[in-house]
């Protein structure tokens, strides 16, 4: 009975790591669409969002130190909840970037300085990364983990090209008073955001690798 119910409270701490992986996944698309649509409204909804991640991570903390306290795990179970615990954290930091981009979109005057086509692609890489991260550590595949840290490279090309866009922007002629230089920078802390996104995606599938192996592999 007692093991019975060890197991139990187990499987309940992966539930609330794949729970809040979905709901990270909510917060950074929201908070792309609301930028790229300058939609105030999905903004505000999106900040609101934050707290729950907040609560999650605690739910998540709570359960991982009563199980250490209480049943003192070994090896694999041990990897496994101390896997929860660093992951939570980097879900609620993913949450937190997603939560600034949103916030950004308040900050854009008038309209985008340009298409933003590459920052969108990169946004679409950062989600494909967290939703395959979470099925990585839900099914303990080690490959499909590595498989997801190697997509953070289009991430970093992408943010290198828009990045070098911008600059060029904002170091060109333009007119007193314009926006174009308020707008690049807003758009240079998105990308910097969705780079740091995929880096916290590199670290879950990491996380991933260990959990199962007992292996530490720097992926990124």
């Amino acid at each position: 009975m007692v093991r019975e119910r060890y197991e139990n409270e187990l499987l309940k701490l992966k539930k609330k790591i794949v729970e809040m992986g979905d709901m990270s996944n909510e917060i950074i698309e929201n908070g792309m669409r609301s930028f790229i649509d300058l939609d105030y409204e999905l903004a505000k909804s999106t900040v609101a969002m934050d707290d729950l991640i907040d609560n999650k991570e605690m739910e998540v903390e709570a359960s991982a130190l009563r199980l250490i306290a209480l049943q003192q795990p070994m090896a694999g179970d041990l990897r496994l909840i101390t896997s929860c615990l660093k992951i939570s954290l980097d879900l609620e930091r993913m949450s937190d970037l997603a939560v600034n981009i949103a916030i950004l979109s308040e900050r854009i005057e008038n309209s985008h300085i340009k298409p933003l086509i590459d920052t969108e692609k990169m946004g679409n890489i950062a989600y494909s990364m967290l939703k395959d991260s979470i099925i990585a550590f839900e099914t303990s595949d080690i490959e499909l983990a590595k498989q997801t840290a190697k997509k953070d490279e289009g991430i970093d090309k992408l943010f290198y090209s828009v990045w070098m866009e911008l600059i060029e922007m904002m170091t060109s002629d333009c007119k007193e008073g314009s926006s174009i230089i308020t707008n690049a920078s807003n758009l240079l802390f998105v990308i910097r955001y969705l780079e740091r996104i995929g880096d916290h995606a590199c670290n879950i599938c990491e996380s991933v690798v260990y959990m199962v192996t007992g292996e530490r592999t720097e992926l990124n």
